[in-house]
Order: structure tokens, then sequence, then C-alpha cells
């Protein structure tokens, strides 16, 4: 297995630069693993593709406004993409600015102090401010977009599922994105079921995988749980013959990451590094929804690991031919 198995041309004009209104209207390929076989559906049609008792698991992070910027006593610019809460006051950090090292003193603009506490790989630092950064997140943090869109978004809010909850992500666990509320209520009136999982989201999610061999890549660590009540709504799932739908491979990673070391899904809380790639058994999840990801991503090796990487990369082809939108804000993809 090569990192290059997993790589595909994508022109740029399939990039999906804003998202569709309203939310369902996107376009839903239908994926079957065991045939191969390929429908093309608008995403509100999703209810025709679930049974009662079917469980739809749901990451309820909520996406922080992580980009800030300060000044250096010089007067320079600085700009900071918070990654990690490490407690109420210290943080890890992209910076964007030169001669930050271990000491440096700034001032977030129309916010607190701040000082460098360490210096981590690369261009993160570790950055101690004087006040809970959080408390001014309404006036100096802006929401952070990946670097495939280049179009401003008008309302940040379009970049947050209808279901977020808990603050905590860098980036928004994109498969949510197509849901509503109407939908949701159509759903759950058809006797499908919801839980919810949280895992927040990590800017490594958009980094391709740069070595050869992929089990040779150091996957980031996220921090993420899983409640009792959500375990045991996945246990009657399974008791009843339903099936444990994955909205997301944030969600997939979290539930098959409850499931690492045990026989039995329980509550689960705490950091995960699972790796998904071809050759995982899958223990929990039956149907994952998510969008198309980026080649040579730890997300595109995920799902051929769900569905074969054959049927993914053919998948993704027929997907380029019929004009769907790929990425954040692109259309979505049912793997049943």
């Amino acid at each position: 297995m090569k990192t290059s198995d997993f790589d595909y041309h994508l022109p740029e004009s399939s990039i999906a630069q804003t998202p569709v209104e309203p939310r369902d209207s996107s376009r839903l390929l239908i994926l079957h693993r065991d045939s191969g076989q390929i429908e093309h559906r608008i995403f509100r049609d999703l209810g025709l593709y679930l049974r009662p008792n079917d469980l739809l698991v749901l990451n309820q992070t909520r996406v922080i406004p992580a980009r800030i910027f300060a000044r250096k006593p010089t007067g320079g610019r600085i700009e900071l993409l918070l990654l990690r809460r490490r407690d109420a006051l210290t943080w890890e950090a992209l910076v964007g600015g030169k001669g930050l090292k271990t000491a440096s003193r700034f001032k977030v603009e129309e916010g607190p102090e701040a000082e460098v506490v360490e210096i981590l790989a690369g261009s993160q630092r570790l950055i101690r401010f004087s006040d809970p950064i959080e408390s001014y997140f309404s006036k100096v943090g802006n929401v952070p977009l990946p670097p495939y869109i280049h179009e401003k978004l008008s309302d940040p809010e379009r970049y947050q599922t209808v279901y977020a909850h808990e603050p905590g992500s860098a980036a928004a666990p994109t498969a949510g994105l197509h849901f509503t509320p109407r939908l949701l209520d159509e759903l759950k009136s058809n006797g499908v079921k919801i839980a919810y999982v949280t895992l927040h989201v990590g800017l490594d999610t958009f980094a391709p995988v740069t070595e050869e061999n992929p089990e040779e890549h150091k996957i980031h660590t996220e921090w993420c749980e899983l409640s009792q009540e959500t375990a045991e709504a996945i246990n009657q799932t399974k008791k009843s013959g339903g099936r444990v739908i994955a909205v997301g491979t944030t969600s997939v990673r979290t539930l098959e990451s409850a499931m690492v070391g045990r026989d039995a899904i329980l509550p689960y809380i705490e950091s995960t590094s699972l790796f998904i790639l071809p050759g995982y058994q899958f223990k929990i999840v039956d149907a994952v929804i998510t969008n198309f990801h980026l080649p040579k991503s730890t997300l595109i090796m995920l799902v051929s690991a769900f569905a074969g990487r054959e049927r993914i990369l053919q998948a993704y082809e027929v997907a380029k031919s019929e004009g769907y939108r790929f990425f954040s804000f692109g259309d979505a993809m049912l793997i049943l």
C-alpha cells in the first residue's frame, strides 16, 4: 500500500467555494459497497435509504473563532490560529509572524496580553494569555475556513452544523453541514434515532499524507467523547437489528476509538490517534455519510477502508464527471 494509491486529479473548478441553500439541497451520491452500484439523489432524499431503528450518530462539536490577530511591541502583526486548549489561559497555536521565541510578548488586537511559553513543532507555539481568550472571541475571533476556500463567507453560521453545541473545533465536521432541522425532524418522525458524539476537529485534518508508506504517517490526535446515553442507544440499535450510521469521518473515528481494546460499547472520554487504513475491521459503523475528501488525505484512506479503495476512487471519478462539488462546502456521499 502506497500513499499514491489514494491520489486522484481534481480540477480546481470542482472545489466548492460557497455552501448551497438550503443546506439539504446539496447532491447525494449513494454508493452500495457490496455491488458498487451508484445512485444520484438530493440530500433531502436521505430518508429513502434509512429504516426505522437505524441510528444516526452526529458530531455536535462547534467551530470556535480560532483565527485571531495580535501586535508585537514593535508594531508587527501576528496571526494566531488556536489549535488546542491546554488550560484556562494556555493554548497550542499556529503562529504567523517572525521572531516569536520563548518569552516573546505581544497583545491581541482589542484583547489580552500574551506570551510564548514554549516552541513546539514547526510554527506551533504554546501561548499563555493574561485572561481567558474565549471571553474575547466575539470581538477578536474569526472562523478559520479551509485553505482551499477563497471566497469570504457572508454568514459564519454556515460553517457550523445546525446541531453544533460543544465549542472546541478548528474546522467543521462538514458531513453534518447538509442537515436542516426539518430534515432531522422528518427522519425522527419516520423512526430513525439520533445520537451525539463530540470530536473536536484539528486543522491537521486537511494535511495530506507525505510519507510514501501511509502506515508511517503520524496521524493527528483529537479529543473525543461518547456519552453513556449514546452508548446505550448504540447497544439498543444493534440489539434491535438497526444500523449505526456515522455522519462524517469524525463520528467514525469516535465510534471506532471507543471500541479499541474493548468487547462492548461503553462511554469514552479521551484523545484518539486512531488511524483507519484499508484492512481495518470496523466494529460499530454500518454506514457512513461523508463529503468528498482531499487526495492522499487520511480521510480518503478512512472511507477507502470502509468501502474499498477501488470503489471509492471509481465513485470519485463518477462524481467528477457528473459535476459534484468537492470538499467542505461540497456535496455528500452515503456509503451503505
